[in-house]
């Protein structure tokens, strides 16, 4: 790592990778920190959808509906095997706080501002079935929009990550700023400490892009400088992850909990998702999990849909919480602030050069990356506006087919692995694969209920800044978060894993342990109370 960079972007998540890459591809030295991993942060812990932004309109932000919708095109065209289309049922009944004209009306304006070209939508018998799955003793109305879904948001972070480092730019993580120094009204730099060998530096910089998310306030005070008020209102976000149950639905259901707010119930990852709450959190973020309120407000939001079901705690596989970064404000309405980002100049509290970027989201992050680098004098072009359909994914999953035949073909590895590669890793699958090729170790599956290989972890070590056992298998190669992912695998997974990268079987024991730990802290077994240490704050999620 150089002393001196044109840049410093601190925060290795969706925006702060976006931000990184945007600058070094206009020429510009830039050098990415991140205190734990890229994307272990925020980025992880959303409901993994990328949407125009539909809830928006109710609030009348015309222009970030556009914008979202502008950038969930290009994310499909440029990143179609990540993010990819996904039909979304609104389910509105009699006790719903919207009428059907209320959502008729938004849903036309919604499509108006997509430019939606092709929409095959679902059959008559198709909506009877799941209405007949709903709770048959309320009467429901099925509304159908087309969003999209980013199921592995942690692979987009990769990918945007090794653009970045292909266009120039210096990446470290498990690396913490300590200090951001600031001298005669400007910013001079950051010093940081690299937690893995616990060797500190001091980094000179002209810029320092604050991308932190709900980190944002903690980073500040590090520069010393004082503000009237926080930036950053937390807002706490927690989801649950099911298998898969009878009457569960095949698309994306979106509908309103009993207290109004919105609730997802989404097939993912051969699981359900069901998400997501917004409690008043403002604490650490690093202390953020589920509390039992929310699992159980949860839980009643879906029993409301499907009470057949008959979910409790027991069958969650694991539940998940993040916080958005929403911009401070004095409500208490959460649901009334704004989604919108801001760009935060610190020049007239005697820091200039230093940026803070809040808000933002997965749907945005390169249009926020834009922002920002024009804002530290980057020339930044606005792309081309690309409007794409977002009807069946029939094509790219017949490319998959295609592909998958001749590379195994080539390389030796079977189709179902070439398959899974394809689907994770896109263009730098077949560099991958020609590994896999080179050797038996690297073609072995990570673990026996996967198609994903060694190969995969070993290329994320390689080109991906992937170092520790966490970092792989739940970001890079996230085999990790399916719902038979026990003990059994992770022993195997670091194993296999372990022997194919040369450690020794002390380093293999204490990559397993570090793994169980962060997984532990971020996949909450709720139905363990040593490991469920609920908040202190927002016990209630209404």
């Amino acid at each position: 790592m150089n002393s001196e960079y044109d840049i410093v972007v601190i925060g290795g998540g969706i925006n702060g990778v976006a931000i990184a890459r945007e600058c070094a591809r206009a020429g510009r030295s830039v050098l990415l920190v991140e205190k734990n991993d890229f994307g272990s942060g925020t980025t992880s812990r959303t409901t993994r959808i990328v949407h125009g932004g539909l809830r928006y309109l109710e609030h009348g932000e015309l222009s970030l509906v556009r914008e979202s919708l502008r950038e969930r095109g290009r994310l499909m065209r440029e990143r179609p095997h990540l993010v990819r289309p996904l039909k979304f049922v609104f389910a509105l009944n009699e006790n719903s706080r919207h009428s059907a004209l209320q959502l008729r009306a938004g849903l036309w304006l919604y499509r108006q501002l997509s430019r939606t070209r092709a929409r095959n939508g679902h059959t008559a018998d198709v909506l009877a079935e799941l209405e007949r799955r709903l709770d048959s003793g309320q009467r429901w109305a099925l509304f159908q929009y087309d969003d999209a879904q980013c199921e592995y948001p942690e692979r987009l972070v990769a990918e945007w990550l090794v653009e970045a480092l292909h266009a120039g730019a210096t990446a470290r993580n498990h690396t913490e700023v300590l200090e951001v120094r600031t001298s005669d009204g400007r910013v001079q730099g950051v010093r940081v400490r690299d937690l893995l060998s616990g060797v500190e530096q001091f980094v000179r910089a002209d810029w320092v892009v604050n991308a932190t998310g709900p980190w944002a306030d903690h980073v500040y005070a590090a520069s010393g400088l004082q503000q009237a008020r926080p930036m950053v209102g937390g807002v706490r976000g927690s989801h649950i992850v099911v298998p898969t149950f009878e009457g569960a639905p095949s698309t994306a259901l979106y509908s309103e909990a009993s207290d109004g707010r919105p609730v997802f119930v989404i097939p993912w990852n051969g699981q359900v998702l069901i998400g997501t709450t917004e409690v008043e959190d403002r604490r650490n973020p690093d202390l953020c999990r589920p509390a039992p309120a929310e699992i159980q407000y949860l839980l009643r939001a879906v029993h409301r849909l499907y009470p057949r079901a008959r979910l409790t705690t027991a069958d969650i596989t694991y539940a998940f919480a993040g916080i958005r970064a929403l911009p401070y404000t004095d409500t208490r309405n959460t649901a009334g602030i704004t989604r919108r980002h801001v760009i935060r100049n610190h020049a007239e509290e005697g820091a200039m050069g230093f940026l803070s970027v809040i808000g933002g989201k997965l749907t945005t992050a390169a249009e926020v990356a834009r922002q920002t680098a024009r804002k530290v004098g980057v020339r930044c072009p606005e792309p081309q506006n690309v409007w794409v359909a977002t009807g069946s994914a029939s094509g790219i999953e017949s490319t998959f087919g295609q592909w998958s035949q001749m590379v195994s073909l080539a390389t030796g590895i079977t189709e179902q692995a070439a398959r899974a590669v394809a689907i994770w890793h896109g263009r730098c699958a077949l560099p991958i694969a020609q590994m896999a090729g080179t050797d038996e170790r690297f073609r072995r599956p990570i673990c026996e209920h996967t198609d994903h290989i060694v190969a995969e972890a070993v290329s994320a070590v390689r080109y991906e800044h992937a170092v520790t056992l966490g970092d792989m298998l739940l970001r890079r190669v996230p085999v990790a978060l399916s719902g038979c992912f026990g003990q059994d695998c992770a022993e195997l997974a670091a194993e296999r894993i372990g022997r194919a990268l040369g450690w020794d079987a002390r380093q293999i024991v204490r990559e397993l342990d570090a793994f169980y730990a962060e997984r532990e802290s971020f996949l909450v077994n709720v139905e363990r109370p040593d490991r469920f240490r609920a908040p202190e704050l927002g016990e209630s999620a209404a």
